[in-house]
């Protein structure tokens, strides 16, 4: 979930917003980041220098086309990608977001916790695990995802915090 909130754009450039990027670069998709360097000119502005100058249509296509918010501008050097200020409708649409995204890693958190308590269950009525063990299992597990849903939470507020100024 980290990552994907690192990919979201809150008006700061950061160059992994670009991260999920890819450029058709002679005739197969490779990641932005390994035909370009990209660097933060500015805090509201990343440079995108690619290594082969004819890529360069390339590139500011394929970051147009990924739907980021961001306004592209192509000069002599490479590429300028300018973040535009948030607005307020921005901003809580972008915290939306963050709750979905939040809820989908709950979802797959829970689904492990399933998966992983159907397991031991299983070993239990194999006989490889006593009952005692199984309860104990259990509440490690428990132990676990609860830890894991607390770094979420954590994990959400803090971004919530960044995106709302």
């Amino acid at each position: 979930m980290g990552k994907e909130y690192n990919q979201l754009n809150i008006g700061r450039a950061s160059p992994m917003v670009l991260d999920g990027v890819s450029v058709l670069s002679y005739g197969s998709h490779v990641p932005l980041k390994n035909i370009a360097n990209i660097s933060i000119e500015d805090p509201k502005t990343l440079r995108v220098a690619p290594w082969d100058k004819n890529q360069i249509k390339d590139i500011e296509k394929a970051i147009t086309s990924a739907n980021l918010g961001l306004s592209v501008a192509t000069d002599d050097a490479g590429i300028r990608v300018i973040f535009p200020q948030l607005t307020t409708e921005t901003r809580q649409n972008l915290v939306k977001v963050l709750k979905e995204k939040l809820e989908e890693t709950r979802i797959t958190v829970r689904r492990e916790r399933e998966r992983i308590w159907e397991d031991v269950q299983t070993k239990q009525k194999e006989g490889k695990l006593t009952e005692d063990e199984k309860f104990r299992a259990k509440e490690e597990l428990q132990k676990i995802i609860d830890e894991a849903n607390r770094n979420l939470e954590a994990s959400f507020e803090k971004k919530q915090r960044e995106v709302l100024g």
